[in-house]
């Protein structure tokens, strides 16, 4: 493969990650600041039974930025650094979050694969494949 094949490779990659990791973000966040707290642990957030109600909401809403962060400077080619910026933070997000599911004891295993994710994409973007600002 030659390294324009490859850096195309790599490019695709990198979107299909971000439309992936968007979809499941923006739909957590947006449940995370929509449902009440009783509909949440219903669906199996149980982490809402012990935390405060703006530290739910919060973190919805830092789910929903980081989900239009993956996507929008980067379709739009306005300030896209704020794209690996966002993966970055989503990434954080499930180191913190994998932190609060072991210490209830429950798997961490979508905490490590959205974190790796989130990862690829941040390092993709912002070293193999940054999208380049309209002029």
């Amino acid at each position: 493969m030659t390294t324009h094949q490859s850096s195309k490779v790599l490019h695709i990659s990198l979107w299909v990650v971000q439309i992936l990791l968007a979809a499941a973000f923006g739909m957590a966040g947006f449940l995370k600041i929509s449902l009440p707290l009783t509909e949440l642990a219903a669906k199996g957030m149980g982490f809402v039974n012990h935390t405060p109600e703006m530290m739910v909401r919060f973190i919805g809403a830092s789910e929903l930025a980081g989900a239009l962060g993956l996507i929008l400077p980067a379709v739009l080619r306005i300030k896209p650094i704020l794209t690996p910026i966002a993966a970055a933070g989503l990434a954080v997000i499930m180191l913190l979050a994998a932190k609060e599911h072991i210490e209830q004891n429950e798997s961490v295993m979508a905490n490590v694969i959205l974190f790796l994710l989130a990862s690829f994409v941040a390092w993709g973007r912002f070293t193999k494949a940054p999208i380049q600002a309209k002029n």
